[in-house]
């Protein structure tokens, strides 16, 4: 089923994703607050380009796709659009330092989550977690040979993780649900193990998957 769907930021994540969402027919705005940075993407990409509230606004799904130090006055700015709407957050709370041998560093603790600050600041949201823990090339149609990744999505909705699912198998992954908003403190440090093989040893074409007897 098509919908009308927002993309909030405008770097390699936000552009991964509007474009994967174009193609499969997906009436498609970005949120931005810098719109030039967009121009040439626009030119080349259906889609339409406008402020996070408009954008977020018209929209009956959101993607929450700006850097971690961003997010929570990002999704403030917007809690009021976002009443009852699915909302799949892609961050990851990544601090302005830099790694610690290959680890990056966190400004959230391992009782805490970035998408936990997310759903108290635009708590009628039904947030869903999902492609956090993946580089931008692998996040539309991934191939690999071993066949379809795992996608570990969490969040407090069932039937917004259920349409979540569904977006994630139309776009090549094998959905996984570990859970409520809390499952967050374990899910995005998935993003620090998937970093690391690149910051090591520039390894970075992988994605997890989960095998089950």
């Amino acid at each position: 089923m098509k919908t009308s769907v927002a993309i909030l930021g405008s770097g390699t994540v936000a552009q991964t994703l509007a474009k994967g969402f174009a193609d499969l027919g997906h009436t498609v705005t970005i949120g931005t607050r810098t719109p030039s940075k967009l121009a040439a993407f626009q030119a080349q990409t259906p889609v339409a380009v406008d402020s996070f509230e408009r954008a977020a606004a018209k929209s009956d799904l959101v993607v929450v796709a700006v850097k971690g130090t961003a997010a929570e006055s990002v999704v403030a700015s917007v809690a009021p659009f976002l009443s009852g709407k699915v909302v799949i957050d892609t961050t990851n709370p990544i601090a302005d330092e830099p790694p610690d041998h290959g680890v990056i560093r966190f400004f959230t603790g391992p009782n805490d989550s970035l998408m936990e600050r997310l759903q108290k600041a635009a708590p009628e949201a039904r947030f869903v977690k999902a492609y956090n823990s993946v580089g931008s090339p692998f996040m539309i149609h991934p191939a690999f040979p071993q066949g379809r990744p795992t996608m570990f999505i969490c969040g407090n909705d069932a039937d917004a993780k259920g349409t979540v699912a569904a977006l994630l198998e139309g776009f090549g992954y094998n959905p996984e649900d570990v859970g409520f908003v809390e499952s967050a403190r374990a899910l995005e440090p998935l993003c620090q193990l998937w970093c690391a093989p690149g910051f090591l040893r520039n390894e970075w074409n992988h994605a997890f998957a989960l095998y089950k007897l």
